[in-house]
């Protein structure tokens, strides 16, 4: 419990701390809420907002008058309405006046203030500021009693509680703010799709899919791409939550011999493009974006950045997926309709309550003109019934005021006058007592009785205010209609995006360069940058010679199959460079000697393999399974104590038939159906011999049996006499056949 005692007065008054403390954050947080942070649904303005509005039009700053020095305008707010710094209202207004923040600018600024970069505006004693057509729009009636209107703080002035509001600001230029305990964040949209939709709300009860087709997503003023889920956006109008996806608008660009850019014309909003262009060059520097080589900012009003990519091989649609994952060029935009409703209550709306919200609001305003002019017509065609009177007795008239002590009441009483009738006859001119005059009078008269009844008529039905509403939004939808300066929508509604693939992005992100790959008779390996070399161009040790040549990319893995029936993987990116000899093979996994490489092969995942040793067994494995994650190697092919490894190669996917060839010089040709796929194991007899197997072949049946002859090739189209059933002996090559007995 704490005790409170009053300083002049000698009152206590009990309260616990907590009671008192609660109470004071709450004035505090409902303080922050009404008069600082959220928005008014029907005027779609904050209160810093609204009275900077409301005092540049009190200083009559039209679009048709000079501007004004921004320090007046701010002076002024500060001064009389709005009891905060300079700098806050300073501000505020520039925002209202940046063409890449707000979708319609409510103030035409002069001079310096900001850009999209996010350089700062001048100071407010260099710049100069007026209203724009928009703002008058939201200001019409302000001076015929269509809001209420408070005292200002200090109680010197009034204010009004809401503008009249006669363009749908909250949705059109949108808002945000952070309250106590609440937010609120609202996206620009299209002012001509709100009054399509507005239109469709007046004509009937339509459902949140008519209204999506119509406002079909948020129109921001720097453009972008939508590219949210139609569901997902219907969703959040229905819900008055939600997000909206935008990227960048981006196109490829042509340049000599091939190559490309990337120009970026449009970024997403509240980005700033140089913070951007930042990002993207740190995200270079650190290699986190290996398909890009360059960004360059060539922008003068219009936005362009030019993105280079590493090569012209790289596809455009990756590198943009890339940049979108890992900068601004994709942003999510959230919406969170939390606004006062009738200035009062604060609650989050879906948009058609709020758009409900602002067509309340103008019916009010309009019925209030309306018995603002017509109290005005009324008080005029009395005045003027007086004049008539005057013409018709002007001589009683005449000496009456010449001649009686006390005229206005004489007047009063003779021709039974009101004392506005009285007052305005005693101040008429003598030159207005001409003829033409009365007939001037009398047309007034009756346009003013026919304005009266058509007054009268439209404050009693209510069907006749929303008439006038419509004309009022069709009058503003082809004000604000596409084929305007400001109507015609920027950003593009792209629909939601597919997928794409995280392994083809992984790996387009990683750097790949073309090798080739060479290893030695006795397992010294190397690469060489590029493709198109040959064995025989490089050099190798005394009594070595060149054996495999693999043509790959720095990305690929490569395969080696030892003697021992074991399989190796190496990245060709861990090979050594082409100087020198190389590095022996042993030295990257655990063969056992230089010379025991029975095969090097690229890795294709989907390929087949066909294993055999010297003793004649095989079988086929799959690529997938022969790949070793540790150095050691995998064990695929178990062989004899007196055999090894002799030979692997990948099986063609149209080819049928295998032929074998053994030292003993006999060959044989059997189905690839009759071996087993396996993944590993010793295999079954591929062909009986003593003395061990030499080479074998797949091939197409249909298409013959292709081998070595002399420096080229040769083909059997007859394989017929050699085909029999696997592990049969075989009988002997064709004419020809290589001393070898290799294949090729």
């Amino acid at each position: 419990m704490t005790r409170r005692r009053a300083v002049s007065e000698s009152i206590v008054v009990d309260q616990p701390f907590s009671e008192i403390l609660a109470d004071k954050y709450l004035s505090y947080a409902l303080s922050t809420i009404m008069s600082r942070s959220l928005p008014d649904v029907r005027d779609g303005l904050k209160p810093v907002h609204r009275r900077l509005l409301y005092a540049m039009d009190q200083l009559k700053l039209n679009p048709n008058q000079q501007p004004k020095k921004s320090a007046r305008v701010v002076g002024d707010v500060i001064g009389k309405y709005h009891p905060h710094g300079d700098t806050a209202v300073y501000d505020a207004m520039v925002r209202l006046a940046q063409d890449f923040a707000q979708r319609y600018p409510l103030v035409d600024g002069q001079g310096n203030f900001g850009n999209i970069d996010g350089d700062n505006a001048a100071a407010m004693r260099y710049t100069e500021a007026r209203l724009t057509d928009v703002a008058l729009l939201l200001l019409d009636g302000i001076d015929e009693d269509a809001v209420d209107f408070r005292p200002t703080y200090d109680g010197s002035e009034s204010e009004p509680v809401v503008l009249p509001g006669g363009f749908p600001n909250l949705l059109a230029n949108g808002s945000s703010g952070i309250a106590v305990g609440m937010a609120t964040s609202i996206p620009p949209h299209n002012a001509a799709e709100l009054c399509t939709a507005m239109e469709l709300m007046l004509a009937g009860d339509p459902d949140f899919e008519a209204l999506a087709d119509v406002v079909s997503g948020p129109d921001f003023p720097t453009g972008g791409v939508l590219v949210e889920d139609r569901a997902a956006i219907v969703e959040a109008y229905r819900t008055g939550r939600g997000s909206f996806r935008v990227r960048a608008k981006w196109e490829r660009e042509e340049l000599k011999q091939g190559q490309y850019q990337i120009v970026v014309t449009e970024i997403p909003y509240q980005v700033q493009k140089s913070r951007l262009i930042e990002k993207i060059a740190e995200l270079i520097n650190a290699k986190k974006l290996t398909l890009l080589e360059d960004v360059r900012d060539e922008s003068a009003e219009d936005i362009r950045l030019i993105l280079v990519p590493k090569s012209r091989n790289v596809d455009p649609a990756l590198l943009m997926e890339a940049l979108f994952r890992a900068t601004d060029l994709e942003t999510r935009f959230p919406l969170n309709m939390n606004v006062l409703d009738g200035g009062l209550v604060p609650r989050v709306m879906n948009i058609k309550e709020v758009l409900q919200a602002w067509l309340d609001h103008r019916q009010e305003v309009l019925v209030r003109r309306s018995r603002h002019r017509l109290g005005k017509v009324l008080h005029r065609l009395e005045v003027l019934e007086g004049y008539l009177i005057v013409y018709l007795n002007l001589d009683e008239v005449i000496r009456i005021i010449r001649f009686e002590d006390e005229p206005k009441t004489e007047l009063m009483k003779v021709f039974k006058l009101s004392e506005i009738q009285a007052e305005a006859i005693l101040n008429m001119r003598l030159r207005s007592l001409r003829k033409l005059e009365e007939m001037e009078i009398r047309t007034e008269h009756d346009a003013l009785s026919k304005e009266r009844d058509e007054l009268q008529k439209l404050i009693a039905s209510e069907a006749r205010q929303w008439t006038a509403i419509k004309k009022q939004i069709a009058a503003l939808k082809k004000q604000f209609g596409p084929d305007t300066a400001l109507g015609a929508r920027r950003t593009l509604i792209g629909g939601a995006v597919e997928a794409v693939d995280m392994t083809d992005l992984e790996e387009a992100l990683i750097e790949k360069e073309p090798v080739t790959v060479i290893c030695s008779d006795k397992g010294w390996i190397r690469a060489m940058k590029g493709h198109g070399h040959n064995a025989d161009d490089f050099k190798y040790k005394d009594g070595d010679r060149g054996r495999f040549v693999l043509e790959c990319q720095t990305t690929d893995k490569i395969l080696a199959f030892g003697t021992n029936g074991r399989f190796y993987t190496v990245g060709a990116d861990k090979l050594p460079p082409g100087r020198g000899f190389g590095e022996p093979l042993r030295l990257m996994v655990d063969l056992p000697n230089d010379s025991d490489l029975a095969g090097l092969m690229l890795y294709e995942p989907e390929g087949k393999i066909l294993v055999a040793s010297t003793e004649g067994h095989g079988f086929v494995v799959k690529a997938a399974d022969v790949l070793a994650q540790t150095k050691s190697g995998k064990q695929v092919l178990n062989i004899g104590a007196s055999a090894e490894a002799q030979l692997c190669f990948y099986i063609a996917a149209d080819h049928d038939h295998l032929a074998v060839i053994g030292k003993n010089r006999k060959m044989l040709v059997f189905p690839l159906a009759e071996l087993p796929e396996m993944s590993r194991g010793k295999g079954v007899m591929l062909q009986k011999v003593k003395e061990g197997l030499s080479d074998a072949k797949t091939f197409a049946v249909g298409e013959g049996l292709e081998f070595r002859y002399g420096s080229g090739t040769t083909k059997v189209d007859d394989i017929s006499p050699w085909i029999g059933k696997r592990a049969a002996a075989g009988r002997l090559p064709p004419n020809g056949f290589p001393k070898n007995n290799r294949f090729s």
